[in-house]
Order: structure tokens, then C-alpha cells, then sequence
């Protein structure tokens, strides 16, 4: 499972869409009230929003990937702002880090796709120190992009046994994930807005670039294809307020802070 999933985020470049979700990385960090100085480890960091967010606050950050060409993008990116940072190679069931070695960890859509939920939960407790920090972005089951993965779903049910990765972004999961080991879990619903000229240009850009949407496509044979384009379709439009050709959908995402104990 993990390695389809490897293959699905190594597939058209997430690049193109991580970059427009920079805001989420940037209010994280204001959520969790980041100090310059901290140690900082971004886990399952894609093209790097937060631990760019996090540099740009003077921390010392790591970013790590299991995708080796989005950290080529992130390291580009932290070259173009002169950013210092350091990039490793990283499974999020498997961090490669000493006990308690970061005072904040953090991931944006990253660490809710990990198969195994509570081992991925438990790697990121694991590398936080005492009174540290994880601070956490994740789609909301009822949201756009929860909903996007539920439609996908509809036409490729996924394994046997897997969790929806959308079950981290309720407060019911992150409490049997981290509730054990933490002092205190704070939550806010959040709001990113997808901006694009049309329904048609985002679905354009996505099935190019997002490698779940990407795959999905890939897989279905021209009739289920056009079949997912039209549920597809009809899930922006519900959720569309542009008044006007445009797309303007906000997507419901879960910000959470866990204070480790």
C-alpha cells in the first residue's frame, strides 16, 4: 500500500498545487505561536509550505519527504528566498531521529495519507520533546477535498482495511491518536479557498499535477473516466460560491496544536 501511495505522490508534480496552499503553512505556524530559535521538524513536507513558513520565523528546520523530487522543490524554493534549511529523505512511520530531538513537529496535508495512522502518530510524538509541539493541518472528512477522496472512492474503493486519511481531521481521532501522551489538544476549523479561472481549469490542473486525482484518472477505463468527471464536476459545483464562471471553493481544513506532555 505504501508504495502505491509513493508512486501516486511521485506521479505529475504536487509542486504545482502544493504552492498554492503556502497561507495554511504561515497560519500554522502562527498557531502554534512559533519562536525564532526553535528546532523544527516538517514531516511528510511535500514542497516545503510550512517549513518555509517556519524558516521565514528564523528556526532551525528540517524538512523531510518520502517523494526525493518535492524536496528537490522545496530545496529550491528555500535557495530562491535564501532560506537555511536542511532536507532528508524520511518514511513519517519510520522518522529517522533521536528520541525528543524537535521542539515542534509539524505537517500540512502530509501525515494523514500514512497507512498506519497510529504508528505515524506515534513516530511524531516519538521525535517531540517534553513540553514541545506538533502542530497539524488536515482535510475534514465533510470538506471539498474530503469529499473529492469520498467520490474517488465511489469509483476506486480503496483496500481492504485502510483508514480514511480524512479521519484525521476530527477531533475524535486526533484524541485516540495523541490524547495519551499529550497535556493538551487545541482544534480550529479553518478554511482554504481553491481559486481558479473555472470548474474546467482546476480539474485540468489536478488531473495533471495531484497524483492521487492523477492515478485515479489513469486507472478507469474512458467510460468510468468520464463517469468521474461528471461527480467531480457536480462536487464543485456544490460547493462553488464564485457567482460567475470561476471556481471558488472553500475546503474545510482541521488546524490542530498538540502540546505534548
Amino acid at each position: 500500500m505504501k508504495t502505491r501511495q509513493q508512486g501516486a505522490w511521485s506521479s505529475g508534480d504536487y509542486a504545482v498545487v502544493g504552492t498554492t496552499l503556502q497561507i495554511v503553512g504561515e497560519e500554522l505556524c502562527e498557531a502554534l505561536d512559533l519562536r525564532a530559535g526553535r528546532t523544527v521538524l516538517d514531516v511528510a513536507a511535500g514542497n516545503g509550505n510550512v517549513a518555509l513558513a517556519a524558516a521565514r520565523r528564523w528556526c532551525d528546520v528540517t524538512a523531510t519527504d518520502y517523494v526525493p523530487a518535492l524536496l528537490d522543490r522545496a530545496r529550491e524554493r528555500a535557495g530562491a528566498e535564501r532560506l537555511p534549511m536542511q532536507f532528508r529523505e524520511a518514511d513519517a512511520e519510520a522518522l529517522p531521529f533521536d528520541d525528543e530531538s524537535f521542539d515542534v513537529v509539524v505537517s500540512t496535508f502530509g501525515v494523514m495519507f500514512t497507512p498506519d495512522q497510529d504508528r505515524a502518530a506515534a513516530e511524531l510524538l516519538r521525535v517531540c520533546r517534553r513540553g514541545g509541539k506538533i502542530g497539524l493541518a488536515n482535510w475534514t472528512p465533510d470538506g471539498f477535498i474530503g469529499q473529492l477522496f469520498k467520490t474517488i472512492g465511489r469509483h476506486l474503493p480503496p483496500p481492504a482495511g485502510l483508514r480514511s486519511p480524512a479521519l484525521w481531521g476530527t477531533r475524535e481521532r486526533l484524541a485516540e491518536l495523541f490524547a495519551p501522551e499529550a497535556a493538551s489538544i487545541a482544534s480550529a476549523q479553518r478554511h482554504f479557498v481553491f481559486r481558479y479561472r473555472s470548474p474546467a481549469h482546476w480539474l485540468e490542473v489536478f488531473k495533471g499535477y495531484y497524483g492521487p486525482l492523477l492515478k485515479a484518472f489513469a486507472a478507469l477505463p474512458p467510460a468510468g473516466q468520464a463517469a468521474l468527471e461528471a461527480d467531480v464536476m457536480a462536487l464543485i459545483a456544490r460547493f462553488n460560491r464564485s457567482g460567475d464562471g470561476a471556481m471558488v471553493v472553500p475546503s474545510e481544513y482541521l488546524e490542530v496544536v498538540v502540546t505534548k506532555a
